[in-house]
């Protein structure tokens, strides 16, 4: 029997071959490689997607945090409220804009921002607050935005993970000044390398969106005429035309992963501690599939013994890596037991049902 690999991206780029072949060798025939139409319809494309006013690709999802920032006057001295239940760039890009990170806790169930944590951390040098959409679902938007408001602090959010989730039908990245987002190969929406974008949601913003666009190339306010230091940060139209089109199967895609989770969510419960139900109103991308078990590394073993591959997001806490660890923060009990306990499973949009089935029978036979 052939093993349920965590993900294969081969497998997705088979499918997409044709598509894709055609949109990149259309993009390297025009002979424009750098901000051309591919970049230029991307944005517009993606914008209506996210329900934005404006959208501005960048290199990466990592500059896309930076830029955010700094585009909104995040900077040296300056203190940004973060989590450490997320990946290292999220850190990364505030400590690129020159400010500092700190870090709260999360929440026991959705491990998403503890709003009421935020009290605490709050000083004198606070300017932002960058929630984390961690693994499709959204943190709480509603009381993160009456905080930022009520304390004149500057709302980004990173929608790294959240492609397509929506709170009340409204979409993620819409609720703070700006949002950033990655299109790394394994996010529901994947470039065939790294991308990255900020969006902002209405005309209100259009000057952060326009200061976007200056600082991911170099800064220039005309060619060669850098206004401010800026960034070699472009999207490229190899990467866009890929994006294209695979944005245009964005939505079927997060449909099947919906339905892949709710599979194992039938399935699992009682047997290992499976994501929270999804909130009234609340729409997750189901980006990740993430259990919590007591003895991972032997589930995990167990798992493998049986062919289903799985990973891990994230092993290590953000500030209990080197690189983070002097960084100021509050007590984050909740975050040091979750980093002890998730695992990922399988949640591929390309899943068979067979090879889901797999995945069930097998977390059954090896929580014990």
């Amino acid at each position: 029997m052939s093993s349920v690999p965590y993900l294969d991206l081969a497998r997705a780029a088979e499918g997409d071959e044709p598509e894709l072949s055609a949109a990149v060798l259309a993009a390297v025939r025009r002979g424009r490689y750098v901000l051309g139409s591919e970049v230029a319809a991307f944005e517009s494309e993606w914008a209506a997607f996210c329900g934005a006013a404006r959208a501005v690709g960048v290199a990466n999802g990592t500059d896309a945090i930076t830029l955010a920032l700094r585009a909104l006057g995040v900077g040296p001295g300056d203190e940004v409220l973060t989590v450490s239940m997320t990946c290292a760039p999220t850190a990364t890009g505030v400590l690129r804009a020159g400010a500092t990170p700190v870090f709260v806790d999360v929440d026991e169930e959705r491990l998403t921002m503890d709003v009421g944590a935020l009290d605490a951390a709050v000083t004198p040098r606070t300017k932002a607050i960058l929630p984390v959409h961690l693994y499709g679902r959204l943190a709480d938007v509603d009381a993160l935005a009456a905080f930022a408001r009520a304390r004149g602090l500057v709302f980004v959010e990173d929608c790294a993970q959240a492609h397509g989730a929506a709170w009340n039908g409204r979409p993620a990245g819409t609720f703070g000044r700006a949002a950033a987002w990655s299109f790394y190969p394994t996010k529901n929406l994947g470039a065939l390398g790294d991308g990255g974008a900020v969006t902002v949601v209405g005309d209100a913003d259009s000057a952060v969106a326009d200061r976007v666009a200056r600082l991911r190339a170099y800064g220039y306010v005309t060619r060669n005429d850098a206004g401010e230091p800026g960034y070699n940060s472009r999207l490229d139209e190899v990467q866009a035309a890929a994006l294209r089109v695979r944005l245009r199967k964005l939505a079927a895609g997060n449909r099947r992963r919906a339905e892949i989770a709710a599979r194992y969510a039938a399935a699992l419960a009682g047997a290992v501690r499976v994501p929270p139900p999804a909130r009234e109103g609340e729409t997750p991308a189901h980006h990740l599939y993430v259990v919590r078990v007591p003895d991972r590394d032997a589930f995990r073993a167990r798992l493998a013994e049986r062919g289903i591959g799985t990973d891990v997001h994230y092993p290590r806490a953000v500030h209990e890596q080197p690189a983070f660890a002097s960084l100021p923060r509050g007590p984050l009990p909740v975050t040091e037991r979750a980093m002890r306990e998730v695992v990922s499973l399988p949640l591929d949009p390309l899943l068979t049902d067979e090879e889901a089935n797999r995945v069930i029978e097998a977390v059954l036979a090896s929580a014990r």
